[in-house]
């Protein structure tokens, strides 16, 4: 609850309680009927009066007949006595009535002081209230065009460079940065400039939001954050407005750093034909280019912007002077992913058979945010298993489950086609481990995870960047390993490789049109890539080739395709021994990991083979695959 409605509440509150006080006040006074004095003591002379209370200079009379009460009032320069006696009271007439003195009270005379002043104060209140509620509407109306960025102190930081692993370049970058604005003239004394500003370039999860957390911590300088979509409003200029804004508050706390999350919402290139050129994003992004490097520049701000779509950004925005460095955040190597999941176990407890290096290599093209949440699964999975400490097989559960999704144990199948799924796998695994450029096969399961009917999850032993044409080959067939097990096994084949088909599809065609790996169309691209520049992706792309190159493409694709499903089936005939053994296991104990995998298929090649890719995840079913990270290179995942 805000500060503001907090202040709503106790105003009604305390008018509630105002109420409350007046009612009670007017109900504790006694309903008495108002006599003279002549009135009172005629009363006292016939005898009708048993008792009179003196409170001050009011007199409260108790009769005997109804005990009845009246009040009336007395001088204040006389006793009830002599006043009395003035009225021909005699003395032995008072003395048939008890006479009481009240000593002066506090409370009734703070009651009847409340009493006259509460209403008036109710009203003032009331008034009172309603001119705020007017001022603060007034106020949002002036601060529309305010900027709405956060001012951190880091005074006592929450994220440091400590916390962040996995991209020691960036790191360093940024550290520089860090020393640029706590010790300047190091720097002036050598003529260096400061940069206006670095611009962080990755994937999603890759760790640039937190990179400029960290920055905030180690800087010691103020840190303003905003999100790109903050600028943009309905209403033209209004962006432009936050800008200035925001550039006026840093210039008053100079030196110090803004940082801009998700810059492209309003850095995408200029007149894309979308809007015109006057629209309220292209207003922002001409005051955020004047602010960074326009006339009145001479200040100590550095901007600090996070994107994942750096080749939608404006030009005038990336040239030097306004983004002098570009800090790419790739995704981790093996080292880098060992770093981050070092920074994400701390704290936890961890079983003494938890290995990070074997964590780290079984998770190739995952990125810092996959592996906070593998971290964070892991844990769960050991509090639901009732264990005290983090083993190392709830983290490999937990890769399994980023991977594939949770298992689902509850779906019932018939026996026929749980054979036809343990096929299914068992032709992927059974190729992958004949062919000597495919990835070691890690674990065969068809128990259903996600959006699968099964899987066959093979591992590279290290990261590849570089990816060859034998590769993309042996992956060809062991996609398709899995239809060619069906077809050989049951004489009939069914909708389980549908999606094998058309990753095996899309790597054929890449091969054939990207990566120039066909001999008869040479080492040519083939098609233009179209992008939407105002909305980032890409939406079509263009042909630039003749309808008889795009025959013999398509030839080039079948043909590639038709290989792979030839050289799968002839692994598998040679080995359907091998075959039938791994599928009767899996009908037995549904999971099969790699040691239990080689013991049933020693290696044909004596020994480790030396094969490295991303994560190949082989689903049975005709959903699609869940997506899975990726190394840069499009294989299969």
């Amino acid at each position: 609850m805000n500060s503001a409605r907090i202040r709503s509440v106790l105003i009604y509150i305390l008018i509630i309680v105002a109420i409350v006080v007046l009612l009670f006040q007017l109900r504790q006074q006694p309903q008495a009927q108002s006599l003279p004095l002549n009135k009172v003591a005629e009363a006292v002379r016939n005898g009708e009066v048993e008792k009179i209370v003196v409170d001050g200079n009011v007199l409260k009379i108790t009769y005997r007949n109804n005990r009845a009460i009246a009040e009336s009032r007395i001088q204040p320069n006389g006793t009830v006595f002599e006043q009395l006696a003035a009225f021909n009271v005699t003395p032995e007439q008072l003395q048939e009535v008890t006479v009481e003195f009240k000593p002066p009270s506090e409370l009734n005379s703070i009651l009847t002081f409340l009493g006259y002043m509460l209403p008036a104060l109710l009203v003032v209140g009331v008034i009172w209230f309603m001119l705020r509620q007017a001022q603060g509407t007034n106020n949002q109306a002036l601060s529309f065009g305010k900027s709405r960025a956060r001012m951190f102190n880091s005074d006592h930081p929450t994220v440091t460079f400590d916390d962040v692993a996995g991209v020691d370049e960036a790191k360093e970058e940024l550290k520089e940065i860090v020393e640029f604005l706590k010790e300047p003239d190091k720097f002036i004394a050598l003529g260096a400039r400061i940069p206006k500003g670095v611009l962080l370039v990755g994937s999603p999860g890759t760790g640039k939001t937190l990179l400029s957390k960290a920055v905030a911590g180690e800087a010691g300088v103020p840190f303003f954050s905003i999100s790109g979509s903050e600028f943009v409003e309905m209403f033209v200029g209004v962006g432009a407005s936050r800008v200035r804004d925001l550039f006026d508050q840093a210039k008053r706390h100079s030196p110090c750093i803004i940082f801009v999350d998700e810059i492209d919402a309003v850095g995408r290139h200029r007149g894309a034909g979308l809007g015109g050129s006057h629209d309220e994003r292209e207003q922002t992004l001409n005051q955020i280019l004047v602010e960074m490097d326009g006339f009145d520049t001479d200040t100590n701000i550095i901007v600090i912007a996070a994107t994942n779509r750096p080749d939608i950004l404006d030009p005038a925005l990336m040239r030097p002077g306004r983004f002098d460095r570009r800090v790419v955040l790739d995704r981790p190597d093996m080292k880098g992913r060992e770093q981050i999941i070092k920074v994400h176990v701390r704290g936890k407890p961890l079983a003494s058979d938890v290995d990070l290096t074997t964590l780290a290599k079984a998770t190739p093209g995952f990125v810092g945010a996959d592996l906070e949440n593998m971290v964070n699964e892991a844990a769960i999975l050991a509090a639901r298993r009732n264990k005290k400490a983090i083993s190392q097989k709830e983290f490999e559960d937990a890769i399994e489950r980023v991977i594939a999704g949770p298992e689902r144990k509850s779906r019932i199948i018939s026996e026929e086609e749980k054979r036809v799924i343990a096929y299914h796998e068992a032709g992927h695994a059974v190729v992958m481990h004949a062919i000597p450029e495919a990835d070691p096969v890690h674990k065969v399961s068809i128990i259903a995870r996600g959006l699968t009917g099964g899987y066959t999850l093979a591992l590279p032993e290290e990261d590849r960047t570089l990816y060859s044409k034998k590769k993309f080959e042996a992956d060809l067939a062991g996609l398709l390993g899995g239809r060619v097990a069906e077809e050989l096994v049951f004489g009939d084949i069914t909708t389980g490789a549908s999606n094998d088909m058309e990753r095996v599809t899309k790597i054929a065609r890449s091969m054939v049109t990207r990566w120039g790996m066909s001999a008869k169309m040479g080492p040519m691209v083939y098609g233009q890539k179209e992008e939407l520049v105002f909305l980032g992706r890409e939406i079509a792309e263009q042909r630039d080739y003749s309808d008889a190159v795009a025959e013999q493409i398509d030839n080039e694709v079948r043909e590639l395709v038709n290989s792979a499903y030839e050289r799968a089936k002839a692994i598998l005939i040679q080995y359907r021994e091998q075959l039938d053994a791994v599928a009767q296991r899996l009908m037995e104990v549904e999971t099969i990991d790699a040691a239990e995998f080689e013991r049933i298929f020693p290696s044909p090649f004596g020994g480790t083979k030396g094969r490295k890719r991303t994560p190949l995840l082989m689903p049975t079913g005709e959903r699609p695959a869940p997506s899975l990270p990726q190394a840069p290179a499009p294989a299969p995942a």
